[in-house]
């Protein structure tokens, strides 16, 4: 004899369990898919704020900045919290513990100028160098630069590849174009330094990935490009090999600064999910730094001037590991007291270029 009651029942708890699987399901697609939270506070390494508690030279400095959007500051709240002005000078907001950490307050007799653009590439970097640069005869230099993210991710795959502007081309395709960057950054160096007859030191930054490794396209609302990846990380080994053969240019890791920050900044199981700040540090646009990505920026560049800078002062004590982003080199590390080494060309002077690189794409 039949049951319906029963059957009812059956049929309730059915339908009961479809429902919170299927809206579980979609809260679950919306939290580790879609949502992005920015956060808030700071973000990326720690500085050691030790380096700055003294002057490091009291003689004549220019810090210029070269390259794309992200040296100009296009995503920061205000001029104020971009990378380049934030590395110069504390703005009004800074965070209380890096007050004071900036290379105004160690470098009193510094003056900056910025001559990125945004949108620019490659190309345009090396004309604004060799037609807008001028020569500094009575200062030392220290650049800030950021070159290439624009080559790979223009034109959003809108037009065909073609060189600096190469989005959805084939590995094949973009060797000749990466061979020409070789030489092309290789020739920005060389220019550079004849425009400090003084000498200087350049920090260039490698191209971070905002889908966290995964090359993903469209889940930063972009085609589908299978050899993205590839052509990323040739781009960057570029950048490497051609800073590791002079040893005043020196490579500011943002790739790996921002594994997990990008598109995938939800999803926990991922290997470079960052527990301690799963939050998205891309602006709008996603080829630019929001507010917080700006911050960790202007942290590994102060964490590499303080390493490698000739200006800086070394101490006996290695930092903790905490203090490093992952992945990071060693710092440098000197046997005796601090010092402060205060000339370029000071033979005391202990350097070593990054043994530790990663790899990958804007």
């Amino acid at each position: 004899m039949s049951n319906p009651p029963k059957r009812k029942r059956t049929r309730l708890f059915v339908l009961l369990t479809i429902a919170i699987l299927t809206i579980g399901g979609v809260f679950g697609y919306i939290e580790f898919y879609l949502a992005r939270p920015i956060g808030g506070g700071p973000a990326g390494p720690r500085v050691d704020t030790r380096a700055f508690q003294q002057i490091w030279s009291e003689e004549p400095i220019q810090i210029i900045g070269v390259g794309d959007s992200i040296t100009a500051g296009l995503g920061a709240k205000s001029p104020s919290h971009s990378f380049f002005n934030r590395v110069i000078k504390n703005p009004d907001d800074e965070f209380p513990e890096l007050r004071g950490v900036c290379l105004s307050a160690v470098l009193p007799n510094l003056k900056t100028e910025n001559f990125a653009i945004s949108g620019s590439e490659s190309q345009t970097h090396l004309d604004v160098i060799q037609n807008t640069i001028p020569v500094y005869h009575e200062a030392r230099g220290i650049v800030l630069m950021t070159s290439g993210g624009n080559d790979l991710i223009h034109s959003y795959g809108r037009s065909a590849p073609r060189e600096c502007a190469m989005y959805s081309a084939t590995l094949q395709q973009a060797q000749p174009w990466i061979a020409n960057f070789r030489t092309r950054l290789a020739t920005m160096f060389d220019e550079i330094e004849k425009r400090f007859p003084l000498g200087c030191e350049i920090f260039i930054a490698d191209i971070y990935d905002p889908t966290d490794g995964v090359g993903d396209a469209p889940s930063i609302f972009l085609p589908a490009w299978p050899d993205g990846l590839a052509i990323h990380a040739q781009y960057n080994q570029v950048i490497r090999e051609v800073a590791q053969t002079r040893d005043h240019v020196h490579v500011v890791d943002l790739y790996q600064t921002f594994l997990g920050h990008g598109s995938h900044c939800r999803q926990f199981w991922r290997a470079n999910y960052d527990a301690s700040d799963p939050h998205y540090w891309f602006f709008t646009n996603i080829e630019d730094p929001n507010d917080r990505g700006y911050d960790a920026i202007r942290r590994v560049f102060l964490n590499a001037i303080v390493r490698h800078s000739r200006l800086a002062p070394k101490f006996a004590q290695r930092p903790t590991p905490q203090d490093q982003p992952p992945g990071a080199p060693p710092p440098i590390v000197t046997s005796g007291p601090d010092r402060m080494l205060a000339n370029f060309s000071s033979d005391t002077f202990c350097d070593r270029k990054d043994s530790l690189f990663c790899n990958r794409y804007e």
